[in-house]
């Protein structure tokens, strides 16, 4: 009796493992698609664009889940998940062109999805000028003591510096804007006088803040309520043509609010405020799912591990976790929080996540350096 032997081969394996096995290697490129899948949510199709999608999932070998409505009439909207290889909705789309239903258009948005590639992860060096935030509350209170903080996050290897000047730990109180300003006033005279080969965000929800700002050299406006707190925010940021790292923000970090599906509201939530910002005249956007926002543990860990279906919305995407509660450690020092962060970490950089967000930027940029390219 034959005994046989089976292991798993990852897709950024396969090309290498068709080789090992003598396959015809002119053919390789070509080849390996038939090996890349990819599962795709599709929002509000009508029956009749669901139940043709569906039918040509099927021609070439692929699926199509839709509601068990969809094939009666008797319901006005379905989402759909398609799923197959990069090969077979290739062929999916090439044949949708030709349908009617608009599904020409929906054809070309999935030859557009399949074009998405993962970044290298670039870092975001906190700069916290406040008393009381929850790791280093008070360390670069003092403007001094932040400027020599920010010099040394650029020589560590920050892409970007994120200062702010309101804690937003769960239970703080909320800072003026004029507050913010005087906390900022020292660090942004700086900045301004000096030629930094990073960017400069400000972590602030107020647009009198990021009026000031933006007009002392700062780049992008970090708003972590994601416009809902200052209706004003977007013209501002727009009217100096910076960028927006728009994070999402459901409550409070302090609260925990129910989510029927906790992917699905956040990616249509931050889908409603791209268009928001684009429609104010922002170009340069990066999402934030807002580790740590007003989401349980539990939420927050299914966020990291479905981090990809944020890449679809076509921002770089932008992750917080570092020295947060959900390492769950909040009693330890921030060497051994660092740890955990980087650990948290390496599953997003290995997704191809855009930016993490971090304090420790030289334990972060060392282990990014250490990887194999």
């Amino acid at each position: 009796m034959q005994n046989f032997t089976l292991r798993e081969v990852k897709y950024e394996q396969i090309k290498e493992e068709l080789c090992t096995i003598g396959f015809d290697s002119s053919y390789l490129n070509k080849a390996a698609n038939k090996f890349r899948y990819k599962n795709i949510k599709i929002y509000n199709l009508k029956p009749a664009q669901a139940n043709i999608l569906k039918q040509t999932a099927l021609i070439f070998g692929a699926d199509c889940a839709v509601n068990r409505n969809v094939i009666t009439g008797s319901i006005e909207k379905s989402d759909a998940i398609l799923c197959g290889s990069f090969s077979q909705l290739e062929k999916i789309a090439a044949k949708l062109k030709g349908q009617p239903f608009k599904l020409g258009i929906l054809a070309d948005e999935i030859t557009e999805f399949l074009k998405q590639n993962k970044h290298c992860t670039k870092l975001a060096g906190i700069l916290n000028v406040t008393p009381d935030s929850f790791s280093d509350g008070g360390l670069y209170f003092d403007s001094d003591a932040a400027i020599k903080k920010l010099e040394e996050l650029i020589i560590d290897g920050a892409d970007m510096v994120d200062i702010g000047a309101e804690s937003t730990r769960p239970g703080a109180e909320e800072t003026s804007p004029q507050e913010q300003i005087k906390r900022l006033d020292k660090v942004f005279k700086f900045i301004s006088k000096s030629n930094l080969k990073v960017l400069i965000s400000v972590d602030t929800r107020s647009s009198e803040v990021a009026d000031f700002v933006l007009s002392n050299g700062a780049n992008i406006i970090n708003d972590v309520s994601g416009f809902e707190y200052d209706s004003k925010m977007p013209e501002v940021i727009a009217k100096y043509n910076a960028g927006v790292i728009i994070q999402h923000s459901k409550a409070s970090p302090a609260e925990t609010p129910n989510y029927e599906n906790i992917i699905d509201e956040i990616f249509l939530a931050l889908k409603q405020k791209i268009e928001t910002a684009q429609n104010t005249g922002i170009k340069d956007i990066i999402i934030d799912p807002g580790i740590g926002f007003g989401k349980s543990r539990e939420n927050n860990l299914k966020l990291l591990d479905s981090i990809q279906a944020f890449y679809s919305l076509n921002c770089p995407v932008m992750v917080g976790l570092s020295r947060k509660r959900i390492l769950g450690i909040n009693e330890d020092d921030n060497n051994l929080k660092d740890i955990f962060t980087l650990a948290y970490s390496y599953p997003l950089i290995k997704a191809g996540v855009d930016f993490l967000r971090v304090h420790n930027v030289k334990l972060h940029k060392d282990f990014l350096n250490s990887l194999p390219t």
